[in-house]
């Protein structure tokens, strides 16, 4: 036990799906499918705001954030899951799974931030549409975003800052595909009661909060959409704010779905939920995010054009 302790931790063995070699050569293929319709799809829409002038509003403004956060969310992550498909030393140096556990980290409380302040635009544009401009004013969702993106940036820091001050001997097996920070605390030697109480007053901060914000704006909403009286008014209202939404419905429901599920307790069915969850933290790295720029050229004629109008004089010139 002795030597056990006074050896450190210097790299990680990511377990992941180690003893499914057919299944991973699957997911290695759809995986880098999704990814790299993730990075086309959120790169257009990148482009398409910066490039289409009637796009530059507020909530264009957010959608493209949203999709650069979504690439760089998944660019934290996606390729050491694919590198760990195809080669049989599934290994990570303890700076590199701190530098990856820190990215993903700061992407995620940045996206909660983000879809809270998306919300408030759509609550702004439907419940106060005359003094719309002089609210969403470019200065202030510029400071909104800013301030999205420094909040999960801060959180982050806090957070890998308690996390690599613990100390780590001897297990090193981190029973995921990347260095998820609740994976990597398992490991930990020392005590985590900091750490774990750091992680609810953030989860409260990131995830609850934001949730009570934004379903507090889409009351508001909805109440203004059920009292203007034609239906073709109605229906405009909603279309401006159904695709942030469905987004927000997809985010938050799988992550309810992850955590709030109960767990087995026969050791058969346990290890079959351990692949489950290991599968739907996975997609839910991509699905999300490949869904995102999806829903929004879809449900938004603005969009749509505004890519017609791009691939039109691309093809012209």
């Amino acid at each position: 036990m002795n030597e056990i302790n006074q050896t450190t931790v210097k790299e990680f063995i990511l377990l992941g799906l180690s003893g499914h070699p057919k299944l991973e050569t699957i997911l290695f293929v759809l995986i880098l499918w999704m990814y790299l319709v993730i990075l086309l799809g959120n790169g257009v829409l990148i482009i398409v705001t910066i490039y289409d002038s009637h796009l530059h509003t507020p909530m264009y403004f957010f959608l493209g954030n949203l999709s650069f956060l979504d690439i760089c969310y998944t660019t934290s992550s996606i390729p050491l899951v694919l590198d760990s498909f195809l080669t049989p030393k599934k290994t990570i140096s303890f700076s590199t799974c701190v530098i990856q556990m820190s990215l993903s980290f700061a992407m995620a409380g940045i996206e909660c931030i983000l879809l809270t302040m998306m919300a408030f635009d759509r609550y702004v544009a439907i419940c106060n549409p005359l003094r719309y401009h002089v609210i969403m004013s470019k200065t202030t969702y510029v400071s909104m975003a800013v301030c999205s993106w420094t909040a999960g940036a801060a959180n982050s820091i806090l957070h890998t800052s308690l996390t690599v001050q613990l100390p780590f001997c001897g297990a090193n097996v981190i029973d995921h595909f990347t260095c998820e920070i609740l994976a990597v605390l398992k490991l930990a030697c020392g005590d985590i009661t900091i750490n774990v109480l750091s992680m609810m007053g953030s989860n409260l901060i990131f995830l609850v909060f934001p949730l009570i914000s934004i379903s507090i704006s889409y009351i508001f909403i909805f109440a203004t959409i059920l009292r203007i009286p034609s239906a073709e008014g109605k229906r405009k209202a909603f279309s401006t704010c159904s695709a942030h939404l469905t987004v927000v419905i997809i985010f938050y429901g799988t992550i309810f779905f992850m955590y709030a599920k109960p767990k087995a307790k026969d050791s058969i069915k346990t290890d079959k939920e351990d692949i489950t969850d290991k599968l739907i933290s996975l997609f839910y790295g991509v699905v999300t995010p490949m869904l995102n720029p999806i829903i929004y050229s879809l449900r938004n004629k603005d969009v749509k054009a505004a890519v017609k109008n791009m691939l039109g004089q691309k093809r012209l010139s």
